[in-house]
């Protein structure tokens, strides 16, 4: 475990680039729809966001979350040390309670105007792949790494959960927003315990009403317990329009459009 905290940068790489590749490639073999814009179109800007994101993120958090998590631990601050949970125990809890942090966070981003501007551009993304997974705006990422140091700390979390958690969030979010075909039987059992792609389609939908159901990255519970859970959308996969009113034209997939997005477009 001292290994894997030590090289935490390089194992979240390691993992981000296998993911992306292996989902990239299921991606290609079994598409669930048909592309509006090739990968050359859109993939360049959003895998630029990625590495600008990381560049900011590391400039103001240079700890970042594991980094935190280790600061405090054997220092008895947060509720799982108060609680007296062993590690064992501790570490999948924790874990899981993270997941509901992100989960309600990302409703908030929904719900808050201003912060709906922000996350809008992952939103904006005009097709559905595993390169939308990441598409996050920077000033979004830096909010969603403050609030996620502030419950590491509430929670106590061991530094292992944290990265667990991180490996599992990233990967999730690629996961999740696959342009992949899986069979019918298989969709419905992965999705009584993980988001799959079909049920994350549907928050990408152009209808409001759709936009603002299954908001999980990770877990399928948090949306059916807080009854924010769509099976399908109304227009079905292959007819359903991805995206945001605000922004169809095809510039906005533009990196420099799409970092200006917040400051332009109507209001929620």
């Amino acid at each position: 475990m001292d290994f894997l905290l030590a090289h935490e940068p390089l194992i979240r790489l390691a993992a981000f680039a296998s993911v992306l590749g292996a989902v990239a490639v299921l991606e290609a073999a079994l598409p669930r729809r048909r592309r509006g814009f090739g990968r050359w179109r859109r993939w360049p800007s959003n895998l630029g966001i990625v590495v600008l994101d990381t560049i900011v993120l590391r400039l103001v958090f240079p700890m970042a979350a594991v980094g935190v998590a280790l600061a405090l631990e054997g220092r008895g601050i947060g509720l799982l040390p108060w609680l007296g949970l062993p590690a064992v125990v501790a570490v999948p809890v924790a874990v899981v309670l993270l997941d509901l942090a992100i989960y309600l966070q990302h409703r908030v981003f929904h719900a808050v105007p201003l912060l709906w501007r922000l996350h809008r551009m992952h939103h904006a993304d005009l097709d559905f792949d595993v390169t939308t997974g990441f598409r996050f705006h920077p000033g979004e990422i830096l909010l969603s790494m403050a609030f996620k140091l502030v419950v590491v700390a509430a929670l106590g979390a061991p530094a292992a959960a944290v990265l667990v958690f991180e490996v599992l969030l990233n990967a999730g979010s690629m996961f999740s927003h696959a342009n992949l075909q899986l069979p019918g039987w298989l969709d419905r059992v992965l999705r009584l315990v993980v988001v799959t792609p079909d049920m994350h389609r549907v928050h990408h939908s152009v209808d409001r009403r759709e936009t603002d159901s299954n908001f999980g990255f990770n877990l399928a519970i948090w949306d059916r317990v807080f009854g924010t859970y769509r099976p399908q959308p109304a227009a079905g996969h292959e007819g359903m329009t991805i995206g945001i009113e605000a922004f169809r034209d095809p510039a906005e997939l533009r990196l420099d459009r799409m970092l200006t997005q917040p400051v332009r477009g109507e209001r929620r």
